[in-house]
């Protein structure tokens, strides 16, 4: 007879099959309707605030996987704040201003680009990065992240410039802005200073060379080492340091002066065999002597220095103060002309005499075959060493001294408070704040000018009379007055006397005519003032310190330092509680991804192939605290993990179908002892998931809810219970006990995905009892938490228990390999416990129950002679006495017996007759 239809079958429309990239964009159309975030922000306005303030990526090109790891990681912590009890609001952002956009209008444009103003080129540049932000803003919505779409905040935006230039002047009028002719980092290529943070270091060959000058007595040489001849034209001096031992050698009929310790060395790579040391002395000896340069009529003093090493070279360091930092200072000290003989396209000016006119880098081939020529090249060798490159254009760029505007790092102490204030942040990793407070410590004075024409001006000014630059407040504040009206395109709309105070006079000579300055500032301030145009000008944010800076590792150097600095100048508090860094994404092989080598994978590309909510697994797996590693082949183990997750919840809803939670639910003391214990495993998951949460490790939550599913769940529980799900009475005690503990389970993990898995938990969501779904939206849920009484005696029992579900397991397994049985429910397990507690845990529980937490039909516990030798228990499997039941499966002897209803076991035979409702 067939009893199918009288059994409990799951009962579901949650399909197994996710199909995510076809409903993904569905569940985002449903969000837009309903007005997530605003819904989200009205229901949680009387909450505590937690702000997650947006790092701007670059409004350049499409998103890739940096991206998307940095957006879900935010999206992560903003979702789990929320249903924790807290109102998050997230503002996302744009950096739109900068070189990378100016150079990709510009290249676009030709030689067009030549021949238009400023003015001109702004307006191309401001409709590129315009453009970029809404693509961008698709990519990162498509990834179901949360927030502020239709008002982020955009570093063009008058509103936020402003901002910008109120951080400047704060700056300004604490004496930290000042103007000064020093070396700074140049790009020949892109035309522009750059700041230490636009600097990157790449492998470059240089030619190394050794050169004689003249000193005092006739051929005598003090040998200087460089591997930039170019810099020769602008050398002052030579540095030597006051305690090294220096020595004359006589090597063929010359004398070379040189550092002791490097004699041979040198000797070798000039090829000379035969020399002798004729004299010795200290470097303080030739403090404030004279040298001649080798093809210049000029002077190279000889100055001391304790950055003179002894580990390449000769001791005795060519200094250029235009050309270097260290040259610079040692410049500053000995009162040293700066000469710079190079112009910003990186050619040699009238100062450098006959080479004028030449790229510097064809300028090195020509000095040394001069040097050569002239009988002052020693030796000549090419090395390959580590070389600043500009970050953008990726070619090597030089030290040159201009007239630049600067942040002075150390005026009023604000290297030591920032230092002071570091010690107050929680850094994530720990690491994050050695490295920080390493570069902060060796960081110059902030290079903050820039000249090129897309990003905001600095409003100096030049006197026609005296040619003074100024830059005041009183200035600043009139012109961002403008601003907040006009945008910085104002600067270069409006003729200079808009743009002054009225009856402004030049502070040096009282003139009151001027020329605008056309210099921009660094983009490094423009978002590193976010804290002030963002958070500190929104309402609806308002809480400084932030709570959250979460960018990649790279930014320690970049937008965390700027902030930083900018917000202890004005207001002399860090900006942000906490940063958390993460790694850099790899390939499998942990190789950086190029479109060069062909190893690289766009988020699109796994959105269209598996949806947004895999990619989101995939990042909640990853220990972001190193650099992470993505292919195809590991998202495809993710896809195995999402699997597990959504069959489980499958499962889950599926029985519970007819349960209702306001009047079908078992309080946990009327519970049966295994669904207790299921409960406090359940309970136990909630609260380590959410420390992990808070702690930022989602990669454990990961795992714990991954663990949970395959073994808690599937593995013990789920298996355990299906029998008396599928089989008792519909309504019984029996069946509503499990299903209290499944509804509470699958409320339970819904709710603890829905930060990772964010449209999966919203798809189940909707098939969760309908009495228990409180709103519209999951995200707008409570963080589970369960308010049960853990009862030590029963955990530690049922450890035991199933413990000795392991030794059975394994005789039932060794008895299947023999093929004495097909399947458990064939057998009878006899179980001789190894001890006392054992045999108390399992004589105390309910055959019957016992029988299903072993998966049998029939148990007893009595002595073994013979039987599988487990580590609690002895167990001897034999055959189940009786007949199969026809509804059931299980075997019992008095199969059959009930006349009303065939082929049943008692059990099923009064289930039939509606006995088993209670």
């Amino acid at each position: 007879m067939d009893y199918k239809d009288s059994l409990n079958l799951p009962k579901t429309n949650f399909k197994m099959k996710a199909n995510l990239k076809d409903k993904e964009p569905l569940t985002l159309k449903e969000w837009r309707k309903m007005d997530l975030e605003k819904k989200v922000r009205k229901e949680k306005s009387e909450m505590p605030k937690f702000l997650l303030h947006d790092g701007p990526p670059y409004a350049n090109g499409e998103i890739h996987m940096g991206h998307a790891l940095n957006k879900v990681l935010k999206d992560i912590v903003i979702k789990y704040k929320t249903m924790s009890g807290h109102n998050v609001p997230y503002v996302p952002g744009w950096d739109t201003h900068g070189l990378p956009i100016e150079h990709k209008v510009t290249t676009e444009l030709g030689e067009k680009a030549k021949h238009m103003t400023k003015l001109e080129i702004r307006k191309l540049c401001k409709k590129y990065a315009l453009k970029h932000v809404e693509k961008q803003k698709k990519g990162f919505e498509r990834l179901g992240i949360r927030g502020e779409w239709d008002n982020p905040y955009i570093t063009l935006d008058p509103v936020y410039e402003s901002g910008v230039l109120e951080t400047l002047k704060s700056l300004v009028e604490t004496g930290n802005v000042y103007r000064n002719k020093k070396p700074i980092y140049w790009c020949t290529e892109c035309q522009t200073a750059l700041a230490e943070a636009e600097v990157e270091y790449h492998d470059h060959s240089s030619p190394s060379i050794y050169v004689k000058f003249p000193f005092e007595d006739k051929n005598t040489y003090i040998i200087i080492w460089t591997t930039t001849p170019w810099t020769l034209p602008a050398n002052v001096a030579i540095a030597l340091h006051r305690s090294f031992d220096y020595v004359k050698v006589e090597v063929e009929g010359e004398k070379w002066i040189m550092a002791e310790a490097l004699v041979e060395k040198v000797m070798k790579i000039a090829g000379k065999e035969k020399y002798e040391i004729v004299e010795r002395f200290k470097g303080k000896d030739l403090e404030n002597k004279s040298a001649k340069h080798p093809f210049i009529d000029r002077e190279s003093k000889i100055v001391l220095a304790d950055y003179v090493t002894l580990e390449d070279g000769t001791g005795c360091v060519h200094t250029a103060p235009g050309h270097g930092a260290d040259d610079y200072i040692t410049g500053l000290k000995n009162k040293l002309p700066v000469l710079s003989p190079v112009d910003y396209k990186g050619e040699f000016t009238e100062e450098a005499g006959k080479y004028e006119g030449l790229k510097i880098w064809e300028g090195n081939k020509v000095i040394i075959e001069d040097l050569k020529n002239s009988g002052y090249l020693v030796a000549l060798q090419n090395i390959e060493h580590s070389y600043p490159h500009c970050w953008r254009c990726k070619n090597p760029i030089i030290f040159r001294a201009t007239e630049q505007w600067f942040i002075s790092v150390d005026h009023n102490g604000l290297r030591e408070k920032v230092l002071d204030e570091i010690d107050k942040v929680q850094w994530i990793p720990e690491w994050g704040e050695k490295r920080f407070k390493g570069m902060v410590q060796d960081k110059p004075d902030w290079c903050i000018s820039r000249q090129r024409a897309w990003g905001i001006p600095i409003p100096a000014i030049k006197c026609d009379e005296c040619g003074e630059i100024t830059l005041t407040v009183e200035q600043m504040n009139h012109f961002i007055d403008i601003v907040k009206k006009e945008g910085t395109d104002s600067w270069f709309e409006k003729d200079i006397k808009e743009l002054i105070p009225e009856g402004f006079k030049c502070p040096k000579c009282g003139g009151t005519h001027f020329t605008k300055e056309e210099d921009i500032l660094d983009v490094w301030i423009d978002s590193g003032a976010s804290w002030e145009s963002v958070v500190n000008s929104r309402e609806a944010l308002n809480k400084y310190p932030v709570d959250l800076y979460l960018e990649g590792s790279d930014q320690h150097r970049g937008w965390f330092q700027s902030s930083m600095f900018l917000s202890v100048g004005k207001n002399g508090v860090a900006p942000y509680k906490s940063v958390l860094t993460h790694g850099f994404i790899k390939d499998e092989e942990g190789e950086k991804m190029s479109k060069s080598k062909g190893n690289g994978i766009s988020p699109n590309d796994i959105i269209e192939k598996d949806g947004a909510d895999l990619l989101r697994l995939w990042v909640a797996s990853s220990d972001y605290r190193g650099d992470i590693r993505i292919s195809f082949e590991i998202l495809k183990q993710q896809s195995e993990v999402y699997r597990k997750f959504r069959n489980t919840l499958r499962f889950l809803l599926g029985n519970i179908s007819d349960f209702d939670p306001n009047n079908d639910y078992v309080e946990f003391n009327d519970l049966y002892e295994i669904d207790k214990w299921a409960m406090i495993r359940l309970n136990d998951l909630i609260e380590k998931v959410t420390g992990f949460y808070e702690n930022y490790e989602f990669y454990r939550v990961h795992h714990l809810l991954n663990n949970f599913c395959t073994t808690d769940m599937s593995s013990i529980y789920l298996d355990i219970i299906k029998d008396r799900i599928y089989t008792e009475g519909k309504k019984s005690k029996l069946r509503r006990s499990a299903q209290t503990v499944m509804y509470e389970i699958a409320m339970a993990l819904t709710k603890m995905m829905a930060p990772i898995l964010t449209f999966t938990a919203e798809e189940i969501y909707k098939y969760l009892p309908e009495s228990a779904r409180k709103y519209d939206t999951i995200q707008l849920e409570e963080w589970p938490k369960l308010n049960i009484n853990k009862d030590e005696n029963l955990i530690q029992k049922w450890n035991l228990i199933l413990s000795v579900r392991d030794d059975v397991t394994k005789a039932l397994e060794e008895k299947r390999r023999e093929k004495f049985i097909g399947n458990s429910l064939e057998a009878k397990v006899i179980i001789e416990p190894k001890n006392e507690e054992i045999k108390e845990a399992l004589l105390s529980t309910d055959p019957y129950l016992l029988s299903d937490v072993f998966i049998t039909s029939q148990i007893e516990i009595n002595n073994v002679e013979k039987g599988f030798e487990g580590e609690k228990v002895k167990v001897a499997v034999v055959k189940a006495e009786g007949e199969k039941c026809e509804r059931c499966w299980k075997i019992d002897p008095k199969t059959g017996e009930d006349e009303q209803h065939e082929g049943t076991c008692p059990r099923c035979a009064a289930v039939l007759r509606g006995e088993r409702e209670n």
